[in-house]
């Protein structure tokens, strides 16, 4: 099984790896980062969806696109369901078989945007706290000061208790545009304002 663990893991990667964000492939492995800090001993399928949650990203053609959903939070439903799939199908290629592994893996994936179990939280803090930590400076010199914060009051809306005061002492002094950011989106939070 360890073969066939690592096997999946140089995969994930390499699809991860032909994103067209550059941020992705260091995203996943931040994210991970992220779960083996909130939680002691995370399950090997925890690990896997941390790896993977984001796959799709990197899918060409199969990869959702938020201008096809008039909602936010469908466009991220379906990205995750979209991610689960995938990744699901390279288990599987991979050479998987055990079903209760996949089907653990794959709900993870699917819950990674709004969590609802226990496991599941923790993956969707761990990405939330990457997106911080990794994707925002690099989405904000992308998409520009507006789109950086409409995203940023999503992911900060979403965190747990803990995770908030985690996302705001990771955010790095030498980005003050990025610091500005993740101290409008608290105070917008606090009086209530969500995206």
């Amino acid at each position: 099984m360890c073969q066939i663990i690592e096997s999946l893991k140089n995969r994930i990667a390499s699809v991860i790896g032909q994103s067209r964000v550059a941020e992705d492939p260091w995203h996943s492995k931040n994210t991970l980062e992220w779960v083996r800090r909130l939680t002691r001993k995370p399950s090997l399928a925890l690990q896997i969806a941390a790896l993977g949650h984001d796959i799709e990203r990197a899918a060409g053609d199969r990869r959702v696109r938020k201008e096809d959903f008039n909602n936010y939070n469908a466009f991220k439903l379906a990205h995750a369901k979209n991610s689960a799939r995938i990744l699901t199908e390279l288990m599987t290629q991979c050479g998987i078989k055990d079903t209760s592994f996949i089907d653990s893996v794959r709900e993870l994936v699917e819950r990674h945007e709004f969590g609802g179990t226990p496991e599941a939280d923790i993956l969707k803090d761990a990405d939330g706290l990457s997106f911080f930590e990794v994707n925002l400076p690099l989405y904000y010199m992308r998409e520009g000061w507006h789109e950086a914060l409409r995203r940023s009051l999503w992911g900060y809306s979403r965190l747990s208790p803990r995770a908030k005061e985690l996302a705001e002492s990771i955010v790095r002094a030498e980005s003050p545009g990025v610091k500005k950011l993740i101290d409008r989106t608290k105070r917008l939070t606090q009086m209530g304002m969500f995206w």
